[in-house]
């Protein structure tokens, strides 16, 4: 990949760290695809991290939304993260993340939805900037593809909408700022726009999942 380009999406390229921080997401990433594409991987945390920054969030925030998925998807473990940018930029990794990717996907994805209900606001934002990222990704696919998208992931169209209402759930849990922040309000916005506007409560959420078993899970959901 072109790494000049990809410092290119920030406007604070000049930052130190935020280059180490994309030339360390490349590495560990290197040899990914988004699911169902030739799409490096890599793309998907550079633009978590671009996001971040455009909505005005601190370099280290930015920084743990470019390393979001190294912990959960490479062989990059949080102490390493933690030697190499810093205990602040870990800690929002390991409030964000399940590590444990041997977790059924029903399981692994009910963890994440808990700790997010407690995480401190920086690691709320950094799962918004996250999850919208995918979902825009979903909907553009679903747009040329149609519903045989849904067949790429680990679970069907029923089970994502289970997961991203929940996640949005806890993100709006707690602190009023996590609620009102702009990328929460744009997941919220992009759920409706892929899933449709639920009329009531949707079908699952706020359940237990069903049909525990199977792959954990990992990429793109």
């Amino acid at each position: 990949m072109d790494l000049y380009a990809a410092l290119d999406m920030y406007s604070v390229s000049k930052s130190k760290r935020i280059s180490q921080a994309v030339r360390f997401a490349a590495a560990a990433h290197s040899g990914q695809y988004r699911k169902g594409t030739k799409t490096p991987y890599v793309w998907h945390p550079l633009s978590v991290g671009r996001l971040l920054d455009k909505a005005g969030c601190s370099t280290e925030t930015i920084v743990a939304g470019i390393l979001h998925d190294v912990v959960e998807d490479t062989s990059i473990t949080l102490e390493q993260v933690k030697q190499r940018f810093g205990v602040e930029v870990a800690e929002i990794l390991e409030a964000c993340s399940v590590s444990d990717t041997t977790m059924p996907w029903e399981i692994r994805r009910k963890r994440v939805i808990e700790k997010l209900r407690t995480a401190p606001i920086e690691a709320k934002i950094v799962s918004a900037a996250d999850k919208l990222d995918n979902l825009r990704d979903t909907a553009a696919d679903l747009a040329v593809e149609g519903e045989r998208v849904w067949e790429r992931f680990n679970r069907g169209r029923q089970r994502q909408e289970w997961y991203y209402r929940n996640v949005l759930l806890s993100l709006t849990e707690g602190s009023g700022q996590a609620a009102d922040h702009p990328l929460v309000r744009a997941l919220e916005l992009e759920i409706d726009r892929v899933f449709g506007e639920p009329p009531g409560v949707v079908a699952g959420c706020g359940s237990e999942p069903e049909d525990i078993g199977g792959g954990a899970g990992g990429q793109n959901e």
